[in-house]
């Protein structure tokens, strides 16, 4: 996906952080990083493991993330996000990342496919039923590909879907 992402310095906003992973690779290239992550541990985690990295860190979620106000981003990103989010959710969501773009900004974003594991809440997403949406929201398709699970879990598979303002 680094070919989606534009060059550092650009602020980037990681929705879903987890621990950061993401979040201090794109600080580490020289970008200005906020990393969105509601789950205290993972949040807690996500400083001890990345001190020093510049990473802002903030407990906030979709679908609205009120506490980001009026800020703009030149990527937001969403890592195995999306497909948390109930289908009510989803409409209000994509207009929240719309609104959260920066002129020229992208929104990146992968939805996995496949056996929901126990105990987890996850939904189908159809990747077109995405799409459609985020034209909705004056968001046009940049990018699409589908890839087999990394870790070869089965059933599961991924599609990265990439937008730009229409």
């Amino acid at each position: 996906m680094l070919h989606l992402f534009p060059p550092a310095p650009a602020a980037v906003l990681d929705i879903g952080a987890g621990t950061g992973r993401d979040a201090a690779a794109l600080a580490a290239l020289g970008h200005p990083v906020v990393a969105a992550e509601p789950t205290p541990e993972l949040r807690c985690l996500g400083k001890q493991l990345h001190a020093g990295s510049g990473i802002r860190w903030i407990d906030d979620a979709l679908p609205a993330l009120p506490s980001l106000g009026a800020e703009r981003f030149d990527l937001v990103l969403l890592t195995a996000v999306w497909m948390h989010l109930a289908p009510a959710e989803r409409p209000p969501a994509m207009r929240t990342l719309a609104r959260l773009l920066a002129p020229g900004g992208r929104v990146v974003l992968s939805l996995r496919h496949g056996p929901v594991p126990p105990g987890r809440r996850m939904f189908d997403v159809p990747p077109n039923e995405t799409v459609t949406l985020a034209a909705t929201h004056h968001l046009r398709l940049l990018h699409r590909t589908a890839h087999p699970d990394l870790h070869a879990r089965p059933g599961v598979h991924w599609t990265v879907l990439a937008f730009e303002p229409a």
